[in-house]
């Protein structure tokens, strides 16, 4: 998948298998084999052009990523332990960019000031009246 998500446009089997063999020794029908796995399990898609299949991704990385994340996050017995252990093993950049994702995302927006009271509220005396404005 990352070699697929790398390329950022539909590929061929023998793109990626060029791709890699700059790494190391890997035959084409490997390589055919994994991405029609892929394929199988929903995570490409392909069209047929002439003789070869070209593979795009379904989801993005970062929605892989998410939904990953959550599969795991979803099989803990006692998710907010899971999170906080999870937390605890971030960065403190990986916190800050928790924390501006939550912003992003409006699920903890900035905190706003206090509202001012409106300007006809007056406060109450000890019996419960309103109190009035000295007369004159």
């Amino acid at each position: 998948m990352t070699r697929v998500w790398q390329w950022n446009r539909p590929v061929t089997v023998r793109e990626v298998l060029q791709d890699l063999q700059s790494e190391r020794d890997i035959a084409y029908t490997t390589v055919m084999t994994v991405l029609d796995k892929l394929y199988r399990k929903g995570w490409l898609r392909r069209d047929q052009v002439g003789r070869a299949y070209r593979y795009e991704p379904v989801s993005s990385r970062e929605a892989y990523t998410a939904a990953l994340m959550n599969d795991a996050w979803a099989t803990s017995d006692n998710p907010a332990a899971a999170l906080v252990h999870f937390f605890g093993l971030m960065s403190p950049e990986q916190r800050e960019a928790l924390r501006d994702a939550l912003r992003v995302a409006a699920l903890f927006p900035d905190p706003e000031p206090p509202a001012d009271p409106p300007a006809d509220t007056r406060p109450q005396s000890d019996t419960g009246e309103t109190a009035q404005p000295p007369t004159r």
